[in-house]
C-alpha cells in the first residue's frame, strides 16, 4: 500500500475501503454478534451490570482501532495488514486497562470475542480488497518526472495529448513549478473538475518515498518543515511516564546485561559518547558497550563510525547491536529530558560537525528531541557514508513534516519488526 490511497481514495472506489463499510457493517459485526445472546433475551440482559459497559467500550475500542488503522496506513511503505493487529491490541488493551483501573463489571469473554472478530473483520476486508488493479497515475511531458517513473508501486502513464481527459487514470502528477502551457493548464482544471485529484510531481514522490528532498532554503516546502507544539509538549509528557514505567519493569534484566557485558569482554558496562542533540544542545548518550575498549579521549572521524563487520564489535555486542537492546540504556537519556523514544537518532558530536559541513540544512534536524528509534532507522537502517547520510536526512525531514501520534506509532510497529530481524544493524 502506498499514501496515494489516501491522496487519492476518490479516484478509487473500492467499496472495502470505505469508512462506512469498514465501520458501519463492523460496529454490527464486532459489537453486535458477541452481545447477540443478550439482545435476544432483552428483558434479563438489559439489567446485567456489565452490559452497557461492553457494549459502550466495544464500541469505542473498534472506532479508536480503525481511526488508528486508518490513519497509519496513510504513510508511504505501510501495508495494511501488517498494522491490523498493533492498531486494535492497542486500542481494546487501553479499553481493558481502563475497566481494570476504574473496576467496572465486565465480560472478559464479551470483550475477547469482540476483539477477535476486529482482527477478523479487517483482515477480511483486506484481503477482499487486495484483487483491486494498482493505481494508474498520469505524467505530463513537462518538467522532471524520472524519479517518479523509476517507482514501481505505480503504473504510470505519459499524458501526451492536451484537452483530452483520460478516464481510466486515477491521478495526475504534474511539475507545478514549471511554466505550464495554457492547453494544458486548461486540462489540469478539466481533470480536476471530473474528480481525478492532480499532485505536484515533488509532493507524490515524498508520499510515496517517505523522504523530503533537500532544496534551497528559501523554497516554501522546506520552510513547512515545522513540528506540532501540542503534540511535542504531549510526546514529552508520555514519554517520561513511559520510560519511568519501564524502568521500574526491566531494570534487573538491564544489571544481568550489563554483567553479561562485562563478562564478554574488558571494560565497562556503559559506553558514553558525546552527541548533539536538541537544538544543537550537546549530550551524553547512555548505551550498553558493544565493542572493545580504547583509549581515545577524543576520537576522531574514523573512529565514531561503525562499518558491517568491524572487529572492534564484541561477540556478545554483535546480538545487542543486532536487537537494538544496546540502546535501552538510553531511557534514561529520555527521562533527562534528552531525548525522546521516537525521533532523528543523534551522532556523535564529531560526525554531527562533519555532516554539517558537507550537507545542506544537516543541523536543522535538531529541531526535535533525537530519538532511541526513527524513521529513518526503521526504513533505512544505519549509514557510514555521506551520501547515506544525505539519504537519512531526507528521512528525517520527512518525520519532521509529518510529525504526529501516528507516524510514532508506525515508528514503534516498524521498530519492533526491526527487533526482531536485525535490519539495518551494523
Amino acid at each position: 500500500m502506498v499514501r496515494t490511497y489516501a491522496v487519492g481514495s476518490r479516484s478509487h472506489p473500492d467499496i472495502f475501503r470505505r469508512l462506512r463499510m469498514q465501520l458501519g457493517v463492523g460496529l454490527l459485526i464486532v459489537v453486535g454478534l458477541p452481545c447477540l445472546d443478550i439482545w435476544l433475551d432483552w428483558e434479563a440482559g438489559m439489567f446485567r451490570p456489565f452490559f452497557i459497559s461492553v457494549l459502550a467500550g466495544s464500541t469505542l475500542a473498534f472506532m479508536m482501532g480503525t481511526w488508528q488503522y486508518r490513519s497509519i496506513a496513510i504513510f508511504p511503505g505501510v501495508k495494511g495488514a501488517s498494522n491490523i493487529i498493533s492498531s486494535f491490541t492497542m486500542s481494546y488493551g487501553l479499553l481493558a486497562t481502563l475497566f481494570l483501573l476504574t473496576r467496572l463489571d465486565y465480560s472478559r469473554m464479551l470483550l475477547l470475542s469482540s476483539y477477535l472478530l476486529a482482527l477478523g473483520w479487517f483482515y477480511f476486508l483486506y484481503f477482499a480488497g487486495a484483487r483491486r488493479k494498482s493505481i494508474i497515475v498520469g505524467l505530463l511531458p513537462m518538467g522532471d518526472t524520472s524519479e517518479l517513473e523509476q517507482l514501481s508501486a505505480v503504473d504510470w502513464v505519459r499524458l501526451d495529448n492536451p484537452g483530452i481527459t483520460r478516464k481510466d487514470i486515477h491521478a495526475v502528477a504534474a511539475d507545478l513549478r514549471r511554466d505550464i502551457p495554457d492547453e494544458w493548464d486548461r486540462t489540469i482544471a478539466d481533470y480536476a473538475l471530473a474528480g481525478i485529484p492532480v499532485f505536484h510531481s515533488k509532493h507524490l514522490l515524498e508520499s510515496l518515498t517517505g523522504r523530503v528532498e533537500l532544496e534551497h532554503i528559501s523554497e516554501n516546502s522546506f520552510g513547512t518543515l515545522h513540528p506540532g507544539s501540542v503534540w511535542m509538549r504531549i510526546k514529552r509528557l508520555v514519554d517520561v511516564c513511559l520510560a519511568f514505567a519501564v524502568l521500574a519493569l526491566i531494570w534487573p534484566l538491564l544489571l544481568i546485561i550489563g554483567l553479561l557485558v562485562r563478562l564478554d569482554s574488558p571494560g565497562p558496562a556503559l559506553f558514553r559518547q558525546v552527541r548533539t542533540g536538541y537544538r544543537g544542545r550537546a549530550f551524553t548518550v547512555i548505551k550498553f558497550r558493544t565493542m572493545k575498549t580504547t583509549d581515545a579521549t577524543h576520537p576522531d572521524l574514523t573512529q565514531v563510525v561503525t562499518r558491517a563487520d568491524d572487529p572492534r564489535i564484541t561477540r556478545l555486542g554483535a546480538f545487542l547491536r543486532r536487537s537494538r537492546i544496546d540502546e535501552i540504556p538510553q531511557i534514561i537519556n529520555v527521562i533527562k529530558g534528552e531525548m525522546s523514544f521516537i525521533g532523528p537518532r543523534p551522532e556523535a558530536e564529531v560526525l554531527s560537525q562533519h555532516y554539517e559541513a558537507m550537507i545542506p540544512f544537516y543541523r536543522y534536524r535538531h529541531i526535535v528531541y533525537p530519538g532511541i528509534s526513527g524513521w529513518a532507522q526503521v526504513n533505512q537502517g544505519y549509514v557510514t557514508e555521506v551520501e547515506d547520510a544525505r539519504e537519512k536526512l531526507q528521512y528525517d525531514f520527512y518525520y519532521i513534516k509529518n510529525f504526529s501520534a501516528w507516524l510514532d506509532l508506525l515508528i514503534v510497529a516498524k521498530t519492533i519488526r526491526t527487533m526482531l530481524t536485525g535490519f539495518g544493524s551494523k
